[in-house]
């Protein structure tokens, strides 16, 4: 579709009553680079001499449905059990090596920039990960030329499946009406909690918000059954969708969408403005001028919800007048060309104070930036703003949010908020920026165990100092776990399975060096490993990886061959990257420590660093992958769905493997001398524990989520729409619960609080209840007891045979880690029985 060739005219700072602004210096990304483009140069050309009547009202003969649709279901075709495939046992132990290591420097990589969200790496994928062009999803509708197009972001309803289930910007949500309603405008809805949709019993397994409700509709006349939708500048943080009245003509509105936003802005061109209601207009009552040149206009709903709806018209003069035509129509003046936008009123004359006071102006898009020192890091959203230049932006900020903004940006917060589905109430703040503050960055953690409290977690690898039969049973344990058969275990057909299993050989040979202090048995694991890797590295797994140009990302081949698009997770469809690639990064950080020469062999680094920039690129300079694929810096935690249409939008199910691979990133930055990197991932980690802590890993005196729901412990599965006390792959609580503890590593007890954990124990596991799960689920959840009850993880991985337990092993979890995790946590107080471990025959 072409770009339109009439400009529309705005006025940005002008009090000349109508009139539009002069030239002023675009902004980078501003309006004037979207597809209804914004010029400041146009003539008077309409008056609008009078109003119709100042208040307006309509009968409603009909009592309008106000509870929409309720999804109850999960997404379908991806469900396999993340534990994993059996692990084969060994028929001989691994013996050391005539070896020692040398491992890299331990302390921080180095100084970070001013700006840590600077490139990576521009260059294409190392050549042995080859091209495609066709990749399964199609780019629907969207405008942008040939770059990388985010795929996890709030928005990808827009251009999946049939481009109509909703959107959420947070408070509202966005959803193309097409046809529904007799309208094909899009709708905007808000949902507040007595709407909610909740499970039966006294604890609800899930709440949900309703989908399909129409408060208000933006369209236009010409708008009908032709009408297509597209999008373009598809960004981390927002995007520009619009709508033509045919696929042959220009967009005639276009609304920006961004997170956060305090208003939903159409922009329109030459069109017949229309405001439709599912929920049905009781009244339409014109205010005021404001701001000079910006009309205020009330609305009424059959709810009793009042709705301000502000007019900035361009190249007129005068109050457009707008009528209610009957309980579904509004319709402004034909031909108008401005910008209309609506906004809640839950605060009646406060909220109208503050509406009024930054009406005109809307958020385009929005920059990252970020620094950290020591222990202590900041990140700053600052949107781009168009509209009146001289208002100041009126944005929602969620909760953890509020808990860590500076100084400045406290004082910008207002009393206005308005509940969100699954994030709490968002709360207004008027300012053109966010300044978050993290004072916790978990700098100190390395590759070992790890906990606050602990002292002896805290010592330079190589100096933790245990129990002689503790060293011994690692060392047994570690050597006979070493001797299985790393080919069998990770050259599989999913790149999910074969991450785990490398990662969890990778924690055992650091366990070995560091704890054990046996470097020749390290170093000889590390062989093995490194005989392993190069499977992945040279890209002759089973699947390989492909570069898909069409998105621009790295994918596995598996739905190329199969046709089918749950393999290996929808990973060719872009879930879980960061699940998937997290265990990766994870063992390349540990073979380039013990082996800093292995980080300058063949392409190591480069293949290493393709992955991260597939899930973590930090800059939208990087012409080969999008930034921040599935980490969301406004929402404090990554998004796992791909490129799959979810009527409920995007989700996330295992809290643990999205800080797990933010922790990879911290070790490799580290290991690979990427200071920035290093930074960028102890930041993510530390609004990560605030996040979760908010929304998915429910304490008692959680005041974010509704209190019926807490004492689920977690939420299951989070979706911008619904919270499902579930998992795609069963319902049993160590499922739910388990799959936000795995993998054990040194950033659980980090990210999971004492309290929580104890919380959750006593809730579901206590009194024996552990004991009776079967199956790799049983070492998750004494693993993570380690955490907080070390005696009794102790004595679970010490008192029992080692058939027994290796039945309760996790294909991406060891012995060995789980021995040298509980070990440290008890310290001094670690024996091992004689005889342990003995059975296995080592003798090292």
């Amino acid at each position: 579709m072409a770009k339109l060739a009439f400009a529309l005219a705005l006025v940005h700072a002008t009090f000349i009553q109508g009139l539009p602004a002069g030239p002023r210096e675009q902004m980078k990304n501003s309006l004037d680079e979207r597809q209804v483009l914004i010029s400041t140069d146009l003539e008077v050309t309409t008056s609008y001499s009078s109003l119709s009547e100042t208040f307006q009202s309509a009968t409603v003969t009909e009592v309008p449905t106000l509870t929409g649709s309720i999804v109850t279901g999960l997404p379908t075709g991806i469900t396999r059990d993340p534990i994993g495939p059996s692990v084969i046992q060994p028929t001989e132990t691994l013996a050391p090596i005539d070896s020692s290591l040398a491992p890299g420097p331990t302390e921080p990589s180095g100084t970070v920039d001013r700006n840590i969200f600077v490139p990576m790496a521009s260059d294409a994928p190392p050549p042995q990960i080859p091209a495609r062009n066709d990749h399964l999803v199609e780019k629907l509708g969207i405008l942008d030329g040939d770059v990388p197009i985010e795929t996890n972001k709030f928005y990808a309803n827009f251009f999946l499946g049939d481009q109509d289930n909703p959107v959420w910007t947070h408070p509202y949500s966005l959803a193309w009406a097409k046809g529904r309603g007799e309208t094909w405008g899009i709708a905007i809805a808000h949902v507040e909690r007595e709407q909610f949709a909740w499970g039966p019993g006294e604890v609800p397994r899930f709440f949900s918000g309703p989908i399909g409700i129409q408060n208000i509709v933006f369209s236009a006349a010409e708008l009908g059954e032709k009408t297509v939708l597209t999008t373009d500048s598809l960004s981390a943080f927002s995007v520009n969708v619009n709508l033509a009245p045919t696929p042959e003509e220009d967009p005639i509105m276009s609304l920006p969408c961004v997170q956060g936003m305090g208003f939903v802005t159409a922009i329109y061109n030459g069109a017949t403005p229309q405001l439709n209601s599912g929920t049905y207009f009781r009244t339409l009552e014109f205010i005021d001028l404001v701001n000079g040149i910006t009309y205020k206009y009330l609305i009424t709903l059959n709810d009793n919800t009042e709705w301000l709806m502000y007019v900035t018209p361009v190249a007129s003069a005068g109050a457009p007048p707008f009528e209610l035509v009957d309980v579904t129509t509004i319709e402004g003046p034909s031909g108008f060309v401005g910008m209309i936008q609506v906004a809640k009123n839950p605060a009646k004359e406060a909220g109208g104070e503050l509406y009024d006071s930054t009406a005109g102006a809307f958020a385009i898009n929005a920059t990252l930036t970020g620094s950290v020192d020591g222990s202590s890091g900041k990140y700053k959203l600052a949107w781009g703003k168009d509209g009146v230049q001289s208002q100041t932006l009126l944005m929602f900020a969620l909760p953890h949010h509020i808990e860590s903004f500076d100084d400045q940006t406290k004082s910008c917060i207002t009393d206005l908020s308005l509940v969100t589905t699954t994030k709490g109430y968002a709360r207004a703040v008027r300012s053109d920026s966010f300044t978050m503050v993290e004072e916790d960055l978990p700098t100190d953690i390395g590759f070992d165990p790890w906990v606050s409290s602990n002292p002896l977690s805290k010592r330079a690898p190589g100096t933790i100092n245990l129990d002689a039969s503790v060293i011994s049973a690692l060392n047994r344990i570690g050597a006979l776990e070493l001797g299985e058969d790393f080919d069998r275990q990770t050259r599989l057909d999913s790149m999910y399975y074969s991450g785990k299993a490398l990662a969890k050989f990778a924690s055992i040979v650091i366990t070995l060096q560091n704890t054990a202090q046996n470097t020749e048995l390290a170093a000889a694991g590390l062989e093995k490993l490194k005989i392993a890797f190069p499977v992945f590295t040279s890209n002759t797994q089973p699947f390989p990886l492909v570069y898909d140009t069409r998105w621009k990302g790295v994918v596995s081949s598996g739905t190329y061959e199969t046709g089918n698009e749950g393999v290996d997770f929808g990973n060719t469809l872009y879930n879980d990257h960061h699940f998937h690639y997290g265990y990766f990064v994870y063992t390349a950080a540990v073979i380039g420590h013990l082996d800093p020469a292995w980080l300058e062999a063949s392409t190591n680094r480069a293949w290493t660093n393709t992955l991260v920039r597939d899930f973590a690129n930090p800059s939208d300079s990087d012409p080969y992958f999008p930034a921040h694929r599935s980490f969301d810096w406004y929402h404090g935690h990554s998004w796992a769905k791909g490129l799959f249409a979810s009527a409920d939008g995007k989700d996330q199910e295992s809290t643990s493997e999205d800080t797990f691979a933010s922790y990879a990133l911290k070790m490799w930055g580290r290991v690979s001398g990427d200071a920035n990197l290093e930074a960028r991932g102890n930041l993510q980690l530390a609004i990560q524990k605030r996040s979760l802590r908010n929304y998915f890993l429910l304490e008692a005196s959680n005041t974010v989520q509704p209190k019926p729901f807490l004492p689920n412990k977690v939420t299951g599965i989070l979706f911008e729409n619904k919270i499902d006390h579930t998992t795609y792959f069963g319902a049993n609580q160590e499922f739910i619960q388990g799959i936000h503890m795995l993998p054990l590593n040194p950033t659980t007890p980090y990210i999971r609080s004492r309290r929580f954990a104890e919380e959750e124990w006593e809730k579901y596991f206590s009194g024996g209840r552990a004991e009776k799960v079967e199956g790799g689920w049983k070492g998750v959840l004494f693993g993570n007891l380690a955490t907080i009850r070390p005696e009794e993880a102790w004595r679970f991985f010490t008192e029992k045979g080692m058939e027994e337990l290796s039945r309760s092993l996790d294909s991406g979890a060891s012995l060995t880690w789980y021995l040298n995790f509980a070990a440290v946590m008890l310290g001094e107080r670690a024996r091992v029985e004689e005889g342990f471990g003995e059975e296995v025959g080592v003798g090292v």
